[in-house]
């Protein structure tokens, strides 16, 4: 079976797609599934209390061990009949952390909230804190204050977003246009970018099997075998700077049990293999082959992912057991070839199966050094809390998709909304994972159909043609922090939930102040005035010295090509083509000189919601 026409294959992903169990906590499973008892340990949350702000409620407790997340629970005074706050997110409703600010409720509404821990997606939600009551105002001062130690050191910053995503790698080699821009020309320049203003230094994409590379076929029966343009695609990778994330998928047609079973327009085979063996001697093969062309050395800095979201039934025809059987023929093939190559799943969505898949390798001794999983809408949950309580402690938590929303084509991705949004997510991962990697780099995206004009909510930090979107300066400015973090503290509305920061320092003692102001409810997504904040830094610790001051803003009016762009319009003749490429810059703007009192600097600024403020402080 060819890959489906561009329509049927569209309505064929998003009907399968939604054939997921939803659990309690809006995670994912087959649906053959049961939800488990919570574990006898998990404890509810205890000192809940509610922070009532303008337009927002912000939610504490205290840390419950063993958690994944958390699901908040919100109901209207006097009722019991609560229901987890969705904030739009379109995938997992559960929150990692013991904070939350809630922007969906009414201005001017009283609520009840509690608040259940989870220890995975597989198991019901633990007990209920007790209930408090909190509410959105609708005026207030909304002030918060930052303060900024530069001479006090904090835990230095960890780049988990150096990890990027990326559509099928074939693309280097697509000889096709699309409304004028040569697709592989700027697909390879996307990629570099990424390099090159985002760190980036490992990609991961999926397709490596499938039938356009050719890597595997049977002649009267016989497998055989060819790696070309594997390798003219990852000697490119290579060139770039970059290292991939071998994502082992989709199902060579030859060697499929169901080859008539695709996915995306290009008709990836989700099937289970018709010969267990012969899976086993692909993986073999193709891990032997790079080492012997690469290196041992080389390749054991890259790593072997094993198939992508086999919890939906778009993606996989399996079952889990067979699923865990792929991973484990899989992971011991590679393991065979050498040791050292790493190896890790299972690439899961909505960080579905975690729990059940770590106890399958513990159970049957599975090689793993990586657990997988997905998730968007939503800052990722803490899946270091699974591997700990498993006595995993050395296996590495790689998010391997991470984005604003799952859905294509969905108009949240092009404007500032997702700035903020990256932001907070890579703060929290800071300690719970060691590789959160956005979905994915560029618009040159296929899997449902091309892009049908310039902003189209397509999945990429990058537009076609190659314009930075918010959520891409968001990350490089992120990238631009020295990795000596210096202590920084919040108080006020919002503040720590809504408004979140980071600051670090230089040997030549330049401060960089990051702060964003952010909520992870889309019906917010354009923006809300009454999430505006008053932003009031003071910087201490400083030399004695003059300080030149800049401010750069990502917001819906600053660094967003969304506004000098008319979306009515498909795509920019030759002079907007110009005039979007001198927009695509980010707003600097000069606050003049700053002298020090004590040490100290203070700056007064309004940050909207969604936005993104860096100060620099340089010493002249």
């Amino acid at each position: 079976m060819t890959a489906l026409p561009k329509q049927t294959a569209r309505e064929d992903f998003q009907r399968r797609v939604g054939r997921r169990w939803k659990g309690p906590a809006g995670g994912s499973a087959t649906e053959t599934e049961t939800t488990l008892a919570a574990p006898a340990g998990l404890q509810a949350p205890t000192r809940l209390r509610a922070e009532d702000g303008r337009g927002q409620v912000s939610l504490r407790w205290r840390p419950v061990p063993g958690a994944m997340g958390y699901l908040v629970e919100r109901a209207e005074p006097g009722s019991q009949a609560f229901s987890p706050v969705d904030h739009g997110g379109r995938d997992v409703l559960a929150f990692p952390a013991p904070y939350y600010a809630d922007t969906t409720g009414e201005p001017g509404q009283r609520y009840r909230y509690r608040v259940t821990a989870i220890a995975d997606l597989e198991h019901e939600p633990g007990p209920r804190s007790s209930a408090v009551e909190g509410g959105p105002l609708t005026e207030g001062e909304a002030t918060v204050a930052l303060r900024v130690r530069a001479d006090a050191p904090a835990a230095p910053l960890r780049r988990v977003w150096h990890m990027i995503g990326s559509e099928r790698l074939s693309q280097l080699a697509d000889p096709v246009t699309l409304a004028g821009h040569p697709v592989a020309e700027e697909f390879a320049d996307s990629l570099r970018i990424a390099c090159d203003q985002l760190g980036a230094d490992r990609v991961r994409a999926h397709a490596i099997f499938h039938d356009d590379l050719g890597v595997y076929r049977e002649v009267d029966g016989e497998p055989q075998y060819d790696f070309s343009r594997v390798d003219g695609i990852y000697d490119q990778i290579l060139g770039i700077g970059l290292r991939p994330v071998v994502e082992l998928s989709f199902m060579p047609r030859h060697l499929a049990a169901q080859p008539e079973q695709t996915v995306f327009e290009y008709g990836g085979i989700i099937s289970p293999p018709r010969d267990w063996d012969r899976w086993g001697e692909l993986c073999a093969r193709l891990a032997a082959h790079f080492v012997e062309r690469y290196g041992l050395d080389e390749v054991a800095t890259w790593s072997f992912e094993v198939w992508n979201e086999p919890n939906l039934e778009v993606f996989w025809t399996g079952t889990q057991a067979e699923y865990f059987r792929l991973y484990d023929i899989a992971a011991r093939a590679i393991k065979a070839v050498d040791e050292r190559l790493l190896v890790g799943g299972p690439s899961t969505a909505a960080a579905g199966w975690v729990g059940a898949f770590c106890d399958h390798i513990l159970d049957e001794q599975s090689p793993l050094d990586f657990v997988s999983t997905h998730t968007y809408g939503n800052a990722p949950l803490n899946v270091r809390e699974a591997l700990r309580v498993r006595e995993l402690d050395d296996v590495a938590v790689w998010w391997t998709e991470w984005g604003v929303t799952p859905t294509h084509f969905f108009d949240v991705t092009d404007g500032a909304f997702g700035a903020p949004f990256v932001l907070h997510g890579m703060k929290h991962a800071q300690d719970s994972a060691d590789a959160l990697a956005y979905w994915v780099i560029s618009d040159h995206f296929e899997e449902l159909g091309r892009a049908p004009r310039l902003l189209h909510g397509g999945f990429g930090l990058l537009t076609i043609g190659n314009l930075r979107k918010p959520r891409f300066w968001a990350l490089a400015l992120a990238e631009q922090l020295d990795d000596r973090l210096c202590e920084v503290e919040l108080r006020g509305d919002g503040a720590g939930t809504l408004v979140d920061a980071w600051a670090s320092r230089t040997d030549d003692g330049q401060v960089d102040v990051l702060a964003w102001n952010g909520t992870f409810d889309q019906s917010k997504a354009a923006s809300d005035p009454l999430l505006l904040r008053r932003l009031v830094v003071t910087v201490s610790g400083l030399d004695a010295a003059d300080y030149d001051v800049t401010i750069v803003r990502v917001d819906t009016r600053h660094s967003s090509i969304a506004a000098h762009w008319d979306s009515d319009k498909a795509w920019p003749d030759a002079n907007e083509w110009t005039a979007l490429r001198t927009a695509d810059r980010l707003d600097v703007e000069d606050l003049g000189v700053a002298t020090p009192t004590d040490g100290c600097v203070e700056l007064d600024l309004q940050l909207p919601m969604p936005g993104v403020a860096r100060i620099r402080l340089r010493p002249r």
